[in-house]
């Protein structure tokens, strides 16, 4: 089964950023490892981190008008932070790895989706 594992980013503390800095240096390095490690797995098909929800354009079409919106559409709290695809035998195997991801324990969430095959 394929699944897409969503990373919401919520609290997780990202580069570049103040939360970033309240980090040890043997905590970056961690998370970056991790982030390694995951996409070096069996299965895996890493995907891409984001920009920042602040850099997002939200598009409507309303009676055929496109509206454009800047930001997310979402509280930054439940913004997308990234993803990645991951086949695996079950959903355990999935819950697994979506465990081994830093923003899960750093503040954030991840969701995992079973992808539609055709």
């Amino acid at each position: 089964m394929k699944y897409m594992l969503l990373i919401h980013q919520g609290d997780t503390p990202l580069p570049g950023t103040e939360e970033w800095g309240g980090l040890s240096e043997q905590e970056q390095k961690a998370v970056y490892a991790d982030y390694r490690a995951i996409s070096q797995t069996d299965g895996v098909t890493p995907g891409v981190q984001m920009q920042p929800p602040q850099t997002a354009t939200t598009v409507r079409v309303q009676d055929g008008a496109t509206l454009t919106t800047d930001g997310p559409f979402v509280e930054v709290k439940e913004a997308l932070g990234g993803y990645l695809f991951f086949e695996a035998d079950d959903l355990d195997a999935a819950i697994e790895l979506a465990a081994r991801i830093p923003a899960a324990r750093l503040g954030g969430a991840i969701e995992i989706r079973p992808v539609v095959e055709r």
